[in-house]
């Protein structure tokens, strides 16, 4: 039987982007959400909604179903004196809390002697997301 909401789903998945491995639990323990809750990426979710138990599946999330297209705009530059104390390196990724005191990451893009280019989007924005499910049990 397919999948419907509400329904647990135990997968197992590997991820890769631009065919180089991201993130893998083929090897590991299946992870379990409630389909239909938002807990998986959209585009995922809509992809495996007819697998049923014990199938596998190759599938595509294109980046507008997944974490979205990459936006310029989302890229700030800071004066390096913000930062002081901190030993910046390209790709650091920082975590700071927003006026209604949200968390937020942002990973540093640019360093210079004066500042700093931090980048809001998602390290996986823009990107066409190529998954390996394996669906385990449905409850």
């Amino acid at each position: 039987m397919a999948i419907k909401n509400n329904q647990v789903v135990s997968m197992q998945y590997e991820l890769k982007v631009n065919g180089n491995l991201i993130e893998s639990n083929l090897q590991a323990d299946p992870i379990e959400f409630v389909f239909g809750s938002g807990d998986i990426v959209p585009g995922l979710e809509t992809r495996i909604a007819n697998m049923i138990e014990g199938e596998t599946k190759e599938i595509t999330v294109p980046a507008v179903e997944a974490y979205g297209n990459y936006d310029e705009t989302l890229c700030e530059i800071v004066p390096i004196s913000e930062f002081e104390g901190i030993d910046l390196q390209i790709g650091m990724i920082l975590e700071a809390e927003g006026e209604n005191g949200e968390v937020f990451k942002a990973t540093v893009s640019d360093v210079t002697k004066e500042d700093v280019t931090v980048d809001y989007n998602h390290p996986l924005a823009g990107n066409d997301l190529d998954f390996k499910i394996v669906i385990n049990k449905i409850v």
